[in-house]
């Protein structure tokens, strides 16, 4: 079945670069690997998936709410941008767009919301909401697609049926949306320009949507670096964003979500001006915001959705997903953290896997703000700390196999696009399963903790 599987990745472009080999992140074609993946799916309860699906769109639709409240976003995060540097450098662009009354009309949203199903609740809690760069839509359906395609062979043996496998369309429906916002851009010859880091491992996920895209629907795509863009981007009079003297109707970012981003000024101002331009920006600078952790924190608050959101049975569905979220303002709280950090999480204000604080060292750094009693704790959020079941797993990397107790972290994308009062699309576009050994606290595939999976619905 391993054998069966790795050929299957090799012949359906279920690829990442691979690391050990000089120029893989560049060049397509050098350095192929097969992505890091679960043998099988994992099982999961589909009155779960069910309601991980139906909130989809109510977060598209809390997201560009949310978006929309320049004032809100700048208050909330006033404390966090005294002692990060990252954070103040987004809302520096995002008050100089709304000290010139910039508005955005064409509004394209790809989000990703990751949850895992609590062991001791038996709920599904939401362990973040994404809205720059969510990742693996192109690989996450191959994956589907792999493990449908071993069930049909083996599943008779091993008492799995490849039904219980739910389709998987991410591709497709970012592809889709992306597609519709060109639409609206209307200006037929304007390009999509995919923002990229300038070593990309995780290339094929981002070409599998740029194939769709020019496919499907005859779109062209280039990618550039930010570096890039600010060497070679212009723009017009009329607001018309110009990279290398081609018209570009949607920006699609997939780097800009963290600070190794930005090693220098140029970076910062290649984001400042495709801000500027009439460009259609998934995420523009205040989606990127309202995806920040703190703002996740706020939304959690007492009475906060209703401040967004419209129909209490919505707002009821999401509160349901919500997991314990606390400013370190909060004595009481910080109090049960250094006594039982166990159940806790750090997190800082970053995207991207590998950032968060556990155990311990949750205590250690908790202790050490009080200390020294500065504004430094702004920069984090204390998170209930989420305990989901343990199962034997076989994980493939490299070609191995092994077997492991491993947990699961379902993430499910959304689409939204609106243009001025009209809203063209919201829903929900597919899912991402990424598995990691039980011992692991991160779960980011690209940063090297976890594998790809699918779900199997019991």
């Amino acid at each position: 079945m391993v054998y069966d599987a790795l050929v299957w990745c090799s012949l359906h472009g279920l690829v990442v670069g691979d690391k050990s080999v000089q120029r893989s992140g560049k060049v397509p074609g050098v350095g192929l690997v097969h992505a890091p993946f679960a043998l099988l799916p994992m099982a999961f309860p589909e009155i779960h998936w069910n309601l991980a699906c139906e909130v989809a769109p109510i977060f598209n639709e809390l997201i560009d709410r949310v978006s929309l409240d320049g004032k809100f976003l700048q208050e909330a995060l006033s404390r966090t941008k005294k002692v990060d540097a990252f954070t103040s450098g987004l809302l520096d662009i995002h008050s100089k767009m709304l000290e010139i009354n910039k508005k955005e009309e064409i509004r394209l949203g790809l989000h990703r919301s990751d949850y895992m199903l609590d062991e001791k609740t038996k709920l599904l809690l939401q362990i973040e909401l994404n809205t720059i760069s969510s990742s693996f839509a192109g690989l996450s359906c191959r994956v589907s697609e792999l493990h449908r395609s071993l069930l049909n062979y083996y599943g008779e043996l091993i008492g799995l049926d490849p039904r219980r496998i739910p389709g998987n369309a991410s591709v497709d429906k970012f592809a889709e949306a992306l597609a519709k916002a060109c639409t609206e851009y209307n200006r037929p010859r304007a390009l999509v320009m995919v923002v990229v880091q300038p070593e990309e491992r995780n290339m094929y996920d981002q070409h599998w949507l740029c194939a769709e895209l020019k496919d499907k629907h005859n779109v062209t795509t280039i990618r550039k670096t930010l570096a890039e863009i600010d060497e070679e981007g212009e723009i017009l009079p009329d607001g018309t964003l110009l990279v290398g003297g081609q018209e570009i109707s949607v920006v699609y970012f997939r780097a800009g979500y963290a600070p190794t981003d930005y090693p220098s000024e140029a970076e910062w101002r290649a984001r400042l001006l495709m801000e500027q331009s009439s460009a259609v920006k998934c995420p523009s600078i205040s989606y990127q915001l309202a995806g920040t952790k703190k703002i996740q924190q706020e939304l959690a608050k007492p009475n906060m959705l209703e401040r967004f959101l419209d129909n209490k049975e919505d707002i009821a569905k999401l509160r349901k997903c919500f997991a314990g979220l606390w400013s370190l303002e909060d004595s009481d709280i910080i109090k049960k953290a250094i006594e039982r950090p166990e159940l806790f999480v750090m997190k800082p204000q970053r995207e991207g896997g590998g950032n968060n604080i556990y155990n311990d060292d949750v205590r250690t750094n908790l202790v050490r703000l009080q200390k020294e009693g500065t504004q430094e704790d702004a920069a984090y959020i204390l998170m209930q700390r989420i305990f989901p079941a343990v199962s034997l797993t076989f994980l493939v990397r490299e070609g191995i196999c092994h077997k492991d107790h491993a947990v699961s972290e379902l993430g499910v994308y959304g689409a939204y696009l609106r243009n001025k009062e009209k809203v063209i699309v919201n829903e929900q576009c597919g899912y991402l399963v990424r598995t990691k050994v039980s011992s692991s606290n991160e779960g980011g595939v690209a940063a090297g903790f976890a594998v790809l999976d699918s779900i199997y619905l019991n």
